[in-house]
């Protein structure tokens, strides 16, 4: 099933804009689109993973392992990327971002080394990445709290709770709030996407309306706490020495053929 966010996406823009620099590994939407809550008027977050030549890592001077493209045009789209050496550590260091970006099914770019990678990753997957969702949670309910609160900021506090209590529980990495809630059914959260998708990126709460929420994410943050108590989940990434052999192949084999 294509997903839904791609009629608000021009795939071959983006895709231009990922091959500006490096050549990428992969490139992947991130953000509001990945989520399932963009508005019309939602900003492109691109994300992926490219791959610098050897040459880079032989001088004096440490490479820069990240890219970031701001392009401010017909729509608004920041494009950050990482060599694959740093990507890779990432992962290996419970990082739910740059799982998330892996694994979301908006797929600009792909190549076979993004294939291999995705499989490799699923060893990534580890209890502690609940970290990852415990402290995101907390920043967004902190700015709930403050003045001008937006059902982004809302539905952003929903999403990140629930997909990180199935994370914990299926080791699976899912981050569009529709698909979450399909098995939460909290009905509150499909008239928030509703709003929020027919609206704009900054439509503000009603007055009085984050105190109908506080419960609820109290019950969701209490539910993660349960599910990463009861994981099964590794402590620990598995499969590293074949993440390292990856990347080192993976550059060896393109400098091959440049």
């Amino acid at each position: 099933m294509t997903p839904p966010a791609w009629s608000l996406l021009d795939r071959a823009a983006l895709e231009a804009i990922a091959r500006r620099g490096p050549t990428p590994i992969f490139a992947t939407v991130s953000g509001a689109h990945l989520y399932g809550f963009a508005s019309p008027d939602s900003d492109v977050d691109l994300r992926g993973a490219y791959l610098l030549p050897v040459r880079a890592f032989l001088g004096l001077q440490a490479p820069e392992e990240t890219l970031a493209i701001e392009e401010r045009g017909a729509f608004e789209l920041d494009w950050v990327a990482h060599d694959l050496r740093k990507f890779v550590r990432m992962l290996t260091q419970h990082n739910g971002y740059v799982l998330e970006q892996l694994y979301s099914p908006l797929v600009v770019i792909a190549t076979p080394a993004f294939e291999e990678l995705r499989t490799l990753a699923r060893g990534c997957i580890t209890r502690p990445t609940v970290r990852h969702y415990q402290g995101f949670a907390r920043g967004r309910r902190k700015r709930l709290r403050e003045p001008a609160p937006t059902v982004k900021h809302l539905l952003y506090a929903y999403r990140v709770l629930l997909s990180g209590i199935h994370l914990m529980r299926c080791g699976e990495v899912l981050a569009d709030v529709n698909e979450l809630n399909r098995e939460a059914g909290i009905a509150a959260i499909d008239e928030l996407v509703a709003r929020k998708s027919a609206g704009a990126e900054l439509l503000l709460l009603r007055e009085g309306e984050l105190a109908l929420h506080e419960r609820a994410l109290d019950a969701l943050e209490e539910e993660l706490e349960r599910a990463h108590a009861q994981s099964a989940l590794p402590a620990e990434p598995r499969d590293v020495p074949a993440l390292e052999d990856f990347v080192v192949r993976t550059r060896l084999s393109a400098e091959a053929y440049a």
